[in-house]
């Protein structure tokens, strides 16, 4: 569809009525849905851009325990957002006997929500991988720190002093080997979230692919009355043309028999 035409079409008016055509009556409710899920959409592209600097602190000399629970916390709202909001598109694609006008505005909120959507899928995916990294090594260091380390000689002292710091030791480890568990745990969980919406990806992409037809047949229709209203406008010319070409031949006629009767009139008066 060329940028006119597309143009247009967004701009084509829904607040008149043709009462012998329901599909292009104006819906008021249609509107404020479309008009809250753009809102909505668009605060949820706010908050990607948002999630994408915490995530970019990642692995990195910035992380701390804070930028990694603000991540964790922002991928799990994020993630319900995108889901409630998938649902309430699915319910204004299929809104019933809509116009073309309302169609391209279910095209268009599709187009924004999918390329939305694959933005948080990828920052999920880079989140994904650098909690994976971190417990990797925070499991590999906890590991070197409980390896038995070998101790000879000492008195019973030194001994029970070991045994104290082994203790203290274990306490902390015990500390770790809870975070770590934790982290896993929510590794886990992201990775679920990349399973479901990897599942609502699809269907916006359907849903997409359906809707670029609807716009094709839109096309067609408009490509199809432009071209039906400039062949009537071509003949609506000629025939404009013809009218008056055959007005000026009837005058030169009728001018022509005026003179011929003028002509005979004073031959007769005359003789």
């Amino acid at each position: 569809m060329s940028f006119q035409r597309s143009s247009a079409l967004e701009s084509q008016p829904t607040t008149w009525r043709r009462e012998d055509d329901p599909q292009y009556a104006d819906d008021p409710e249609f509107r404020e849905f479309a008009s809250k899920l753009g809102d909505d959409l668009f605060s949820l592209t706010g908050n990607i851009a948002r999630l994408s600097q915490e995530v970019a602190k990642l692995g990195t000399s910035r992380e701390t325990e804070r930028i990694r629970e603000r991540v964790k916390t922002s991928v799990e709202e994020t993630s319900e957002s995108f889901k409630e909001i998938g649902e309430r598109l699915k319910k204004l694609t299929t809104w019933p006997d809509v116009g073309p006008s309302q169609r391209f505005t279910q095209s268009k909120l599709s187009r924004e929500f999918q390329a939305s959507l694959k933005e948080f899928q990828q920052l999920q995916r880079q989140a994904l991988e650098k909690e994976k990294a971190s417990a990797s090594a925070a499991r590999a260091a906890l590991e070197d720190q409980t390896s038995p380390t070998e101790t000879r000689g000492g008195g019973f002292g030194q001994q029970q002093e070991q045994e104290q710091l082994r203790l203290a030791s274990q306490d902390e480890v015990d500390f770790q080997e809870q975070m770590i568990i934790e982290r896993e745990s929510e590794i886990r969980n992201i990775e679920q979230s990349v399973g479901e919406l990897n599942e609502l990806f699809r269907d916006v992409a359907h849903m997409v692919h359906e809707q670029g037809e609807q716009i094709n047949l839109i096309e067609d229709h408009v490509e199809t009355t432009y071209d039906n209203s400039r062949g009537a406008h071509i003949e609506l010319v000629r025939a404009n043309k013809y009218q008056k070409s055959a007005r000026s031949k009837a005058c030169i006629l009728l001018l022509i028999l005026a003179v011929v009767l003028v002509i005979i009139i004073l031959a007769v008066v005359l003789d």
